[in-house]
């Protein structure tokens, strides 16, 4: 008689360990997400929307599926914050939220930060009324296994006529020192009426075995609310990230985001907006800047659902060795979204001959009263250009620089915060002399 052993997939290892889990929090919506992703799966170079980004791949060959925190050796996070950067301070280390390095120095009395394991004991009210409605766990697997498994995520909550005057921003610290990190978080945001908050996300990690990190961000802004958001993706680590970012606009509320991408070994981020209210008005910038074998893709949807609203968007990448950009970006006016302005450019400098971008700008069109427009371009630097600074005296290396800089500076455009906008300007910079 043989024995035959069965080798079980990565899906079927996945479902068991969530099987194995003992969840507390929101065990419906786990159960329902664990159902939808074992309807989906990974996803196979088939899929039509990760076609171009091979995770499936590489998790499988990286990550074995165990349901346990890895344990972190971090004693300071000095490193990852930005200087000189007056901000609140919220620290995530292998998925896990760090009391000990999360510092609030001034919050203003009716602000609430929160953890959600906290927020569904003391905020029921408020958490079933929007925790887990915009993510798509129906469609996206990545989102499916996040609402599974997540570990700890945040809430805030700014009442009515709340200016939050220091930026709050959110450290995601994977340590890889001793063993690879699978880590799955949440964060659920409300703008209440009449209210403004600044976020910031930056992700880092130290150790050289790889790390793979799942988010689904939630942001809800109510009327006449303003959010001001930035990711820094710097991450030097052999890390793998998705993220699914979603945001719900209600009337005369305004929104900026920027999402800066330097490193990581694979880098999938999927952004999604509702426009559903009128006189809106939404800026989102993107800026890839990569190098070596670097994976980042950029999914985009702007969904407009209510009249006389404005959005723009401009995602700019620059591409060097055998780095791989993509961009999907997706815009929808529907039929009551009349008088709608709607723009939308991604641009790319392609510096090797190994270098590849993937671009894909969609408009679907509903209402016949709007001003929209798409496009995309691909191209190598100007060399007439830098042979003339040449001529003026300046290096090769150093004309490369400044022209790929003006090429990149565009996109810092919405950042308000002075020492956000040069600390970001700064990591520019030295990214382009040194590796560019």
């Amino acid at each position: 008689m043989i024995a035959v052993i069965e080798k079980k997939n990565s899906k079927t290892n996945i479902i068991d360990s969530f099987r194995e889990a003992k969840f507390g929090e929101a065990k419906d919506s786990r159960e329902k997400a664990i159902a939808n992703f074992e309807r989906l799966g990974l996803p196979t170079s088939k899929s039509e929307e990760y076609r171009f980004t091979p995770l499936t791949k590489n998790l499988e060959k990286h990550f074995a599926w165990e349901n346990k925190i890895t344990p972190a050796s971090i004693q300071s996070i000095n490193e990852f914050l930005i200087a000189d950067l007056d901000a609140n301070v919220l620290v995530f280390i292998n998925g896990s939220y760090s009391k000990k390095f999360s510092k609030i120095i001034s919050p203003e009395v009716q602000v609430k930060v929160k953890t959600l394991s906290e927020a569904f004991q003391s905020d029921k009210e408020i958490i079933n009324q929007y925790f887990d409605k915009l993510v798509n766990s129906e469609s996206d697997p990545f989102a499916a296994m996040n609402a599974a498994f997540w570990q700890e995520g945040l809430f805030i909550h700014v009442p009515e006529n709340t200016k939050v005057e220091k930026p709050l921003l959110i450290l995601h610290i994977n340590d890889t020192t001793t063993a690879p990190v699978i880590a799955h978080t949440r964060l659920l945001v409300v703008v209440d009426k009449s209210s403004e908050l600044t976020v910031i996300e930056k992700f880092d990690s130290i150790g050289n075995q790889p790390s793979f990190h799942t988010f689904s961000e939630e942001f809800i802004i109510k009327e006449n609310a303003q959010l001001e958001y930035c990711k820094i993706q710097n991450d030097h680590g052999n890390s793998y990230q998705v993220a699914n970012t979603l945001i719900h606009q209600a009337n005369t509320s305004k929104v900026n985001t920027f999402t800066l991408t330097l490193d990581g070994q694979l880098v999938r981020n999927n952004f999604g907006i509702t426009i559903d209210g009128e006189n809106c008005e939404s800026h989102f910038y993107g800026l890839c800047l990569l190098k070596g074998n670097t994976v980042a893709d950029n999914h985009t949807v702007v969904d407009h659902k209510k009249p006389n609203s404005f959005s723009n968007e401009i995602y700019k990448g620059i591409m060097d060795d055998h780095a791989k950009g993509v961009f999907n970006g997706k815009i929808f006016v529907r039929p009551d979204a009349q008088k709608t302005n709607a723009f939308q450019s991604n641009r790319n400098i392609l510096i090797s001959e190994e270098a590849t971008i993937n671009t894909k700008p969609q408009l679907e069109i509903w209402a016949d009263d709007v001003k929209c427009s798409h496009g995309c371009t691909t191209g190598q630097l100007d060399e007439e250009a830098v042979f003339y600074l040449q001529s003026r005296g300046i290096s090769h290396s150093t004309a490369k620089a400044m022209l790929l800089y003006a090429f990149a500076a565009e996109v810092l455009e919405p950042i308000k915060n002075v020492t956000l906008k040069e600390y970001l300007d700064q990591l520019i910079s030295e990214r382009l002399h040194k590796d560019f």
